[in-house]
């Protein structure tokens, strides 16, 4: 049984949900579990073949979706899937902006295409998207609003320079609008993901068993998350139980992201060492 059984099968009852990037992946699993608690889906990406895929899961669960193809980089694309969402559903509760683009590279050996690129998807993609949906939900003066992120927006990650500019990017626009949008209904956070094991994951990020044991040594958890530990969050600040929460990002790294490090040296510091009075 998995975590997010945990949650009533109705939470989001009588909701619609957008999610983009929604045909693999983290989307994919968010888009099914928004369905099995209730929500309406559209899921949103360039290739519909794939949404097409999703759609169909999420429709022998019993609920209801729609697969709408569209460029998040491009302005014109998503007003005009904005519209036809609405139009489908009639209203909007929540967004899920999941769609990325990434590569490692050194920073040396960057061009402007890739650059731009990265940053068109994740940043302005994210822009876009919470522009145009968000619109809506400030009409119904009720919404949320998650965005996709890492903990190297803040920390930096060499290779991953674009990628970790556009976030950093998001969560500045997460926490502004997440203060500018609470006091009219609309909630906005980020989620930050750690190292999720996932086949993909496996095959491109440690695809040896010495690329694994190295990327789990700076996890102090001691493990990989799972897809459906980002999709609890999502489920919790969709859901009216992060009716309290507006701006933030929660970090779900294994404790990766405060460093492994200072952890070892802690640990070195106190062998034989125990405090006063033990």
């Amino acid at each position: 049984m998995g975590i997010n059984s945990l949650f009533s099968p109705e939470l989001l009852k009588g909701k619609v949900a957008v999610v983009t990037g929604g045909g693999t992946g983290i989307g994919k699993v968010i888009a099914l579990d928004f369905a099995r608690h209730g929500a309406k889906v559209a899921v949103v990406s360039r290739n519909i073949d794939r949404l097409k895929e999703t759609v169909l899961e999420i429709e022998k669960l019993g609920a209801e979706a729609a697969a709408f193809s569209c460029d998040v980089s491009l302005p014109e694309q998503v007003r005009s899937t904005a519209q036809a969402v609405i139009e489908k559903f009639k209203r909007v509760d929540i967004l899920v902006n999941n769609a990325a683009a990434n590569f490692i590279r050194p920073s040396e050996k960057l061009t402007s295409v890739r650059w731009k690129k990265v940053i068109d998807i994740v940043l302005n993609g994210t822009f876009y998207s919470s522009l145009e949906f968000g619109r809506q939900m400030l009409a119904q003066k009720n919404g949320r609003i998650i965005n996709l992120v890492a903990a190297y927006a803040w920390t930096g990650a060499p290779g991953l320079l674009p990628s970790a500019s556009a976030k950093a990017g998001v969560v500045a626009l997460t926490k502004t609008l997440g203060t500018e949008w609470a006091s009219q209904g609309v909630l906005v956070n980020a989620i930050a993901p750690g190292p999720i094991d996932t086949p993909q994951t496996r095959e491109r990020l440690w695809p040896t068993p010495e690329m694994e044991k190295q990327i789990l040594s700076s996890i102090p958890l001691g493990h990989f998350g799972k897809e459906e530990d980002v999709s609890a969050l999502t489920l919790f600040l969709a859901s009216e139980l992060g009716r309290n929460i507006s701006g933030e990002v929660i970090t779900s790294d294994g404790a990766q992201s405060l460093g492994r490090g200072a952890l070892d040296l802690l640990n070195a510091a106190t062998i034989g060492h125990p405090p006063n009075g033990d």
